[in-house]
């Protein structure tokens, strides 16, 4: 990985939720190779345990930690893990997140729901709770567990991870798409909180990415865009998905106090221009 910004954070404490991901993987990779100690956290351990192997074999500082970050009580274990092994935390991620098939329609439009199928009137109530919970509170518990550390040192940084839905809903998703904007609009209240602590507050908006997740959505077997994928790049000004690196450079502006030291409560699109697009 080749790092788009020189920003030092040696002696920082680094923690990342969703570290055994793609975006956030990358995330906890970039801090690392920028000198800092990085506590990456995932529900699925063999992840980031993985992560933290590759880490310290290249003379980084990394450990990993199974966390959940629905449950607090548990989370609050994995803070004093944190605390002993690396320090107190200068800057959260809030990365985990994610979207669930009960909690998506399989049309786009009412009208053209088939029997059989799932329109909207169909959702499972456990998934939508699910997905809510998930981005929302999975990024709400952290932030109350981790950022006490950043109000006692009077500074540090939270980064959320919105999504461009948050600013225009896709069709089919619609728990996720409100719990986004959920964490937008709650990435300016964190900031106005936490002004007066020196805490700042910012999240970035990532547009689509090609993932192991959705990769079947995007492409049929042959490689082929699907028609949604086709959509897709049809309402992107720059006519590609965004890289998971992409977003690296906006992730260490907005945590480095020296160069982001004014900004805060910003929630920053990166997605190739779709968000800007309106579609003529």
């Amino acid at each position: 990985m080749n790092l788009p910004l020189n920003i030092d954070f040696s002696g920082k404490v680094v923690v990342v939720t969703g570290a055994g991901g793609l975006i956030c993987g990358a995330m906890a990779r970039a801090f690392a190779m920028s000198g800092a100690k990085v506590a990456a956290l995932d529900l699925n351990e063999d992840a980031v345990k993985k992560l933290a192997d590759e880490l310290k074999a290249e003379g980084y500082i990394c450990e990993g930690y199974k966390a959940n970050v629905l449950e607090a009580e548990a989370l609050e274990a994995v803070h004093a893990a944190v605390l002993a092994d690396l320090g107190p935390c200068d800057v959260l991620v809030n990365g985990a997140g994610g979207n669930n098939p009960r909690a998506t329609t399989d049309n786009e439009y009412q009208h053209e729901a088939k029997e059989g199928g799932k329109s909207f009137f169909d959702l499972d109530q456990s998934g939508v709770d699910f997905v809510f919970k998930l981005n929302f509170q999975g990024t709400l518990i952290p932030t109350q567990i981790f950022a006490k550390d950043m109000v006692e040192k009077k500074q540090g940084n939270i980064l959320n991870i919105s999504s461009m839905n948050s600013f225009t809903p896709l069709t089919k998703i619609p728990a996720y798409s409100a719990a986004k904007a959920a964490i937008s609009n709650f990435t300016k209240w964190l900031a106005t909180h936490f002004a007066g602590t020196g805490v700042r507050c910012n999240a970035i908006a990532p547009g689509f990415l090609v993932s192991a997740q959705n990769r079947a959505l995007l492409f049929n077997e042959d490689g082929t865009p699907t028609p949604r994928s086709a959509k897709i790049l049809r309402g992107t000004p720059m006519d590609r998905f965004v890289d998971a690196e992409e977003l690296l450079g906006a992730t260490l502006f907005l945590c480095d106090d020296r160069s982001a030291s004014a900004i805060t409560g910003v929630v920053l699109p990166i997605d190739c221009g779709f968000a800007a697009y309106s579609g003529v």
